[in-house]
């Protein structure tokens, strides 16, 4: 039936240039498809790919064309835009050309631009009875292709919205304005506690139906309940596969945080929170509890390492609030894991507890926030809290002298030797709660609870194959174009090429002074005489070029994992063109996930180039 109707576009493939061409044909009822045609030869021939544009298929119209490569692109994994078409001398078009999305080239250079000269496309030309047919087809791509469904929705040609979707879009005001709507605000929240109160009737039971559900969708899910003396839940933890897979390569430093109250039982609800090599927050699992006691934050702890695989692989660091209960079961269960406060409750206490000190436009403020951020040695952080309570008067302001005993526990100077992978700001525990509100209304049951907690899972991960899409495709901009910058920019992922940009950026205000040559070098800050008088402005590098290590007082690179600006200055004195293997740490780069059992670890990427690639987890 196929080659029928091959053969019957064949017949017609005399090329319209000066008659008249007339409009598209009309759609044959009676006629199979081009994606018919093609489905049917794909069950008869058993060939790879299911839509297959061969020269000489035809269509009826444009675009059913475009329609059809789109298909084609969607399998194949890539996306296509419209190209240069023709015109016959009666200005009717009689060639159209539909191009990979990355073809063409940039229009100007160092830019962000995904065009990179693919030369992938179809040329499509008139028949004789109004229709097009195939009449070129290139199938090579010069760029990486998108492999997950996630990431080929991020191409253009995939983002439609059909028209019923759109008309839904446009209609969303059923009551038209606001004062046409029958009934208050107070009245439409009574009804949705009204409703929460009627879904709550057997919610336990709703909710193992939910997770019995997720596990038919993905095998991978695992939960784990908790019970009273009473057979009561008591405690509920979940993880998905994907987190477990996600634990397994960025499970090295977490935050957990319980601050989320937001439900029908005012349960307190935990999220375990990670960063991935993109620097996005990513969710690990989330747990619903009845009590923030030691033991019960035992248990938490003792099965979500059993759930995501990580009895022997601990994380090297967690972040949580001040709770004394959280400390004590943290050290009873992860004895190997250092435990620090996360920086956002630090600054919401203060908040709280100095009032008009700490208000947005004040001096104090600012001053506080760059000493909890921005030094890096003990001795900067002493000096600079001295002089800052002195200028304001607040030696015995009894908050900051409580959390001053305490300061090892929150000020970065003080575990700098310590891998946090930079989530130390404020915005993981922050954007977690930000995100919970967004999703989960107020006063819900507890299988709803779990329902809208799957849909925050699904749209984290989506945004997350966005920055994959983006890292494999688009170009990158370079600030200094330097050779270093450059090989950063082909090893690390967009976000994180920035901030490597932001360290490079820094590393311009100082100067290299050789103290012992090839040994010993100190990076100098160039306007010294602006700085406050307790930063430090001098900084010594230790060099052993034999086995290229570089050691900076500073200590970022254990705390970060990037190279500091101090560093950095010094490579670039030394003629470095790309950064040594040793600091470039894995969990950074566009193959974080390329991780193996180590019976195959010989076949990974980093393992099989140089085997110098560092990761995280060899801090543990």
């Amino acid at each position: 039936f196929c080659l029928n109707s091959i053969c019957t576009g064949l017949n017609n493939l005399n090329r319209v240039r000066v008659a008249d061409s007339s409009e598209e044909r009309k759609t044959n009822p009676d006629k199979p498809t081009a994606l018919e045609n093609t489905i049917r030869s794909y069950i008869e021939n058993k060939r790879p790919m299911v839509v297959d544009p061969s020269v000489g298929t035809t269509f009826d119209s444009l675009d059913e064309a475009y329609s059809f490569y789109n298909l084609y692109s969607w399998e194949i994994g890539f996306g296509i835009r419209y190209g240069k078409s023709r015109l016959n001398v009666h200005k009717k078009k009689c060639m159209q050309e539909i191009l990979c999305g990355c073809s063409g080239q940039p229009l100007k250079d160092n830019s962000r631009s995904t065009r990179c000269g693919c030369g992938a496309m179809i040329r499509l030309l008139r028949t004789t009875d109004g229709g097009w047919y195939i009449s070129e087809h290139r199938a090579e791509h010069n760029h990486p292709l998108s492999s997950t469904c996630g990431e080929k929705l991020h191409w253009q040609s995939h983002r439609h919205i059909d028209r019923h979707a759109k008309d839904l879009v446009y209609n969303r005001n059923f009551f038209g304005g606001m004062e046409s709507i029958p009934f208050t605000k107070r009245s439409l929240r009574s009804l949705c506690g009204k409703i929460s109160r009627e879904q709550s009737d057997k919610d336990a039971m709703k909710t193992m139906d939910v997770f019995g559900k997720m596990m038919d969708e993905d095998p991978d899910f695992k939960y784990t309940v908790q019970l009273d003396e009473d057979s009561r839940m008591k405690t509920l933890l979940w993880t998905s596969g994907n987190c477990i897979d996600k634990y397994a390569c960025f499970g090295d430093v977490i935050t957990f945080d319980t601050t989320y109250r937001t439900n029908l039982y005012d349960m307190p609800f935990g999220l375990s929170v990670g960063v991935n090599n993109h620097f996005q927050s990513i969710i690990l699992g989330g747990v619903l509890m009845r009590d923030e006691k030691e033991e019960s934050f035992r248990w938490v702890f003792r099965e979500f390492m059993r759930l995501v695989g990580g009895n022997e692989n601990h994380p090297k660091t967690i972040l949580t609030d001040q709770a004394r209960a959280m400390e004590l079961a943290i050290a009873e269960e992860l004895p190997n894991t250092k435990h620090r406060w996360c920086k956002w409750h630090v600054l919401k206490k203060a908040k709280e507890c100095l009032g008009a000190v700490y208000g947005k436009r004040s001096s104090f403020r600012a001053e506080f926030h760059h000493l909890v951020s921005e030094l890096y040695t003990e001795e900067e952080f002493e000096l600079g809290w001295a002089s800052m309570l002195e200028k304001h008067g607040l030696q015995k302001q009894p908050f900051l002298t409580q959390i001053y005993e305490v300061r090892q526990k929150w000020a970065i100077p003080y575990f700098r030797d310590t891998f946090c992978a930079k989530m130390t700001s404020t915005q993981r525990s922050e954007s977690a709660n930000h995100m919970l509100k967004g999703y989960i209304p107020p006063g819900c049951s507890m299988h709803l609870f779990v329902k809208q907690y799957a849909k925050l899972q699904f749209d984290r991960d989506m945004e997350e194959s966005y920055q994959e899409k983006r890292t494999a495709l688009s170009g990158v901009v370079l600030k200094s174009n330097l050779p270093i910058e450059r090989h950063a920019g082909k090893i690390y992922t967009r976000n994180m090429f920035e901030q490597f940009g932001e360290c490079l950026y820094e590393s311009g205000h100082y100067l290299v002074d050789e103290v012992e040559a090839g040994r010993l070098y100190t990076a100098r800050h160039s306007r010294s005489g602006s700085r406050e008088q307790w930063c430090k402005v001098l900084f010594q590098v230790k060099v052993d070029r034999a086995s290229e290590e570089f050691e900076c007082e500073c200590g970022f690179f254990s705390h970060a994992g990037l190279q500091c600006p101090h560093v950095l200055k010094v490579l670039i004195h030394l003629g470095y063109e790309e950064i040594p293997g040793r600091y470039i740490m894995k969990r950074w780069t566009r193959d974080a996930r390329d991780i193996l059992p180590k019976h195959l670890r010989r076949y990974q990427k980093d393992i099989g180039n140089n085997g110098l690639l560092f990761h995280s987890s060899w801090l543990r």
